[in-house]
């Protein structure tokens, strides 16, 4: 019993870290993101967001919709003005589905065009701006219960629906999570900086191709992370382009202190570029 409470210790040990050995003890990636919660420097890289209120020019509402759980989700959506489906799906930071995700989800849908795009509320309706209880947030946060609600999405989408799915941080792991469970209705992943699945036999069911976008400074998804995401990718057969930028965890967000306005507008080129190869 002492040895396997010893192992249980240094396996958390390890991930609480810096994240340089964050693949351990077969810990879904979703859990090892969750871990950093508990980093105080982790916590300390994500200030406070500002005060801002959206207010939609194109239409945005919030919507409700059922999930295989047999609970509801929501989601703010902004339909095409042209029926189309083609879709994107996008995952909040941390903080929740705030307004500053609705901003650039209305951001996206006027850069792309003719396509339907819906923030996901992976939280059920908690949004906060405070670090501690967006930590807590993400801690608490049931990978099976974001997957029912990704299905229930797709469902409202319809099975005709192309998705394509984009986020941040935590949205970014999301964002590989909910490509893998889109199935054949997926049509291209990019992930900012969150944490990738590591397990090659879940790879293998990919059906798209996905877009990494991420910081050489990070001390969390580290340039090590990314090099083994990279190697499974490529031993699954799937196709992984990665876009690195000399800057820091959270370097597309505005609200931040550390936010690189060169680097946020390249990467978004390339993730505009990847989206209309696909959503056509």
């Amino acid at each position: 019993m002492k040895k396997i409470y010893l192992l249980i210790c240094l396996c958390a040990a390890s991930v609480l870290g810096f994240g340089q050995d964050i693949t351990v003890c077969h810990t879904s990636s979703t859990e090892k993101f969750a871990m950093f919660a508990s980093n105080k420097d982790f916590n300390a890289e994500h200030p406070r967001p500002g005060n801002y209120v959206h207010i939609s020019q194109e239409g945005g509402k919030m919507i409700t919709f059922k999930t295989p759980d047999g609970q509801q989700a929501s989601g703010y959506l902004i339909e095409a003005k042209k029926k189309t489906n083609n879709w994107i799906f996008v995952f909040q930071e941390w903080w929740g589905l705030n307004d500053y995700i609705k901003k650039q989800t209305e951001t996206l849908y006027k850069d792309l065009g003719n396509v339907n795009i819906i923030a996901l509320d992976m939280y059920d309706g908690k949004v906060t701006a405070d670090r501690q209880t967006a930590a807590g947030y993400m801690q608490q946060f049931k990978q099976e219960r974001g997957d029912a609600i990704v299905k229930g999405a797709l469902a409202y989408a319809g099975k005709d629906a192309k998705v394509g799915t984009i986020g941040w941080c935590f949205g970014g792991g999301q964002s590989l999570q909910a490509t893998l469970t889109a199935g054949k209705q997926a049509a291209g992943c990019v992930i900012y900086y969150g944490m990738p699945v590591d397990d090659v036999e879940r790879l293998k069911t990919l059906n798209t191709d996905v877009l990494g976008i991420f910081a050489s400074r990070e001390k969390y998804i580290t340039p090590e992370v990314v090099k083994k995401f990279e190697a499974n990718m490529q031993a699954a057969g799937k196709k992984l382009t990665v876009k690195n930028y000399d800057a820091e965890h959270g370097f597309a967000n505005p609200s931040n202190p550390i936010f690189d306005k060169a680097s946020t507008e390249d990467a978004y080129k390339h993730t505009l570029e990847f989206f209309r190869a696909r959503l056509k």
